[in-house]
């Protein structure tokens, strides 16, 4: 109960930023605490582990959220207040990769290759280089669908379990920690025999990259999912206070819809920024 008493709601509203620091916080406390007692399984369980402290914010927002429809009157007035919400839990997310990114680089190498064995095996299935135009647009309906097929299951995680797409989204967390962490491992290696540059020099370059590499499209993709989540979790809280017999559901309905073809155009955004703009810089 220390973790998940450390921020709510409105204080997460007053001051979103902090949730970078709880999201650290939560993330570095679930993998060490894996590290510790699941050594062999740690890559899965600090996932769940993050999950479980992070829970009762996610649930608490969703609760809020719903309950926006019965005050709020119209539909543009309402996902305007929802952006609100979706800021703090991106920022919570934004801890939680920076937490994974720094611990990949700050353990030694065989502790962090086993920490994140599942995660590193994961980006090697996904690490497949298409060149050509053809190609590109083969590569981009390609990536758009496999998006689109993560934001459902992002829906449906959050509409069957109510928090359920917070896995999901703390698993990306991983994953993105992994590949960001191992970007800036091999820039600092090769920049110092390349150049002789200064160590501190030389990892401030690379993580400068690895920012800028993965944000291009991955901070689109991020909101998107955070976004469908919140459509289903509203949804789930909607079925469990048993909003359906009521004539405001029809509202709670208009309002999940419109968030996840906001969620499907923001993919589709973030699609075309993998395939076109990321590989011109990297």
């Amino acid at each position: 109960m220390v973790l998940e008493s450390l921020t709510n709601p409105n204080l997460a509203a007053r001051r979103p930023w902090t949730q970078i620091i709880i999201g650290f916080v939560f993330a570095t406390a679930a993998l060490f605490l894996s590290l510790w007692i699941f050594e062999e399984y740690a890559s899965l369980v600090m996932v769940f582990l993050t999950v479980t402290a992070a829970l009762p914010l996610f649930y608490a927002t969703m609760k809020l959220e719903e309950g926006k429809n019965a005050t709020i009157p119209g539909e543009k007035t309402l996902l305007k207040e929802h952006a609100h919400s979706l800021r703090y839990l991106f920022y919570t997310f934004v801890g939680f990769s920076i937490a994974y990114t720094i611990w990949y680089i700050a353990l030694p190498t065989g502790i962090s290759t086993n920490v994140f064995k599942v995660q590193t095996q994961t980006i090697a299935n996904l690490n497949q280089h298409v060149t050509g135009n053809v190609a590109k647009l083969s590569l981009l309906n390609k990536i758009f669908l496999n998006n689109v097929k993560v934001m459902i299951f992002c829906v449906l995680f959050a509409f069957i379990y109510g928090t359920g797409a917070l896995f999901i989204l703390a698993w990306n967390a991983s994953v993105i920690g992994a590949a960001a962490g191992n970007f800036i491992r091999t820039h600092v290696s090769q920049y110092a025999e390349a150049t002789g540059l200064g160590k501190i020099g030389v990892y401030f370059h690379g993580a400068s990259l690895s920012v800028l590499r993965y944000s291009l499209h991955g901070v689109p993709e991020i909101m998107a999912y955070f976004v469908a989540g919140m459509a289903g979790g509203i949804l789930s809280v909607a079925i469990i206070n048993k909003e359906y017999r009521s004539k405001r559901f029809e509202k709670i309905l208009l309002d999940a819809s419109d968030l996840v073809l906001i969620s499907v155009f923001i993919l589709f955004v973030a699609a075309l920024l993998e395939v076109f703009i990321t590989p011109v810089f990297f």
